[in-house]
C-alpha cells in the first residue's frame, strides 16, 4: 500500500503570524518526539522585504519538557545542516528543511533575523515519522 498519511505526524512548530520588522528570534513550539524516531522541520517562507537581511537557524535539543537543558544539537545528530536550513532575503517563497536523529526527547527549532527592517513572513511545521505505535492520528497538535 502507497500510504504516507498513516506514518506521518504532522505538528505546528511555528504558527503563521503577522510580519515582523525587527530582528526578534522565531521560537518553535517545543516538540515531543515519544513514541517517534525521526523528526525534520519544515520552515515555510513567503515574503522576505527586507534587501539585506540573512536568517541563522538552531536546533535544540534536551530531556526536560521544558527544554530548560536545552544544548544546541551536534552536526551529527542532523540531517542537513543548520547553515543549509539558513536563508537570506532572496529567499522569498521557498521551503528549507532541517532532519533531526538524536537521541533526546525534546527538541526546538529557531530562526534568528539579522539586519531585518523589512516585513518577514515565515512559519514551520514539525514532520515526526518512526512511530513505535500506527497509524498516527488523524489531527495533530
Amino acid at each position: 500500500m502507497r500510504d504516507l498519511a498513516n506514518h506521518l505526524e504532522v505538528r505546528r512548530a511555528i504558527s503563521p503570524a503577522a510580519a515582523t520588522t525587527d530582528n526578534t528570534a522565531y521560537v518553535s513550539q517545543i516538540i515531543d518526539l515519544a513514541g517517534f524516531s525521526q523528526l525534520v522541520f519544515a520552515i515555510l517562507l513567503g515574503s522576505l522585504a527586507d534587501a539585506d537581511a540573512t536568517f541563522a537557524v538552531l536546533v535544540e535539543h534536551g530531556d526536560a519538557s521544558n527544554l530548560s537543558d536545552a544544548v544546541a544539537v551536534p552536526d551529527a545528530s542532523l540531517t542537513g545542516s543548520e547553515a543549509s536550513a539558513g536563508f537570506d532575503f532572496s529567499a522569498d517563497n521557498k521551503v528549507r528543511k532541517i532532519g533531526y536523529v538524536g537521541s533526546k526527547r525534546y527538541v526546538r527549532l529557531t530562526v534568528t533575523p539579522a539586519n531585518n527592517t523589512g516585513n518577514v513572513f515565515l512559519s514551520a511545521i514539525a514532520i515526526l515519522s518512526g512511530g513505535r505505535y500506527g497509524p498516527t492520528s488523524a489531527q495533530s497538535a
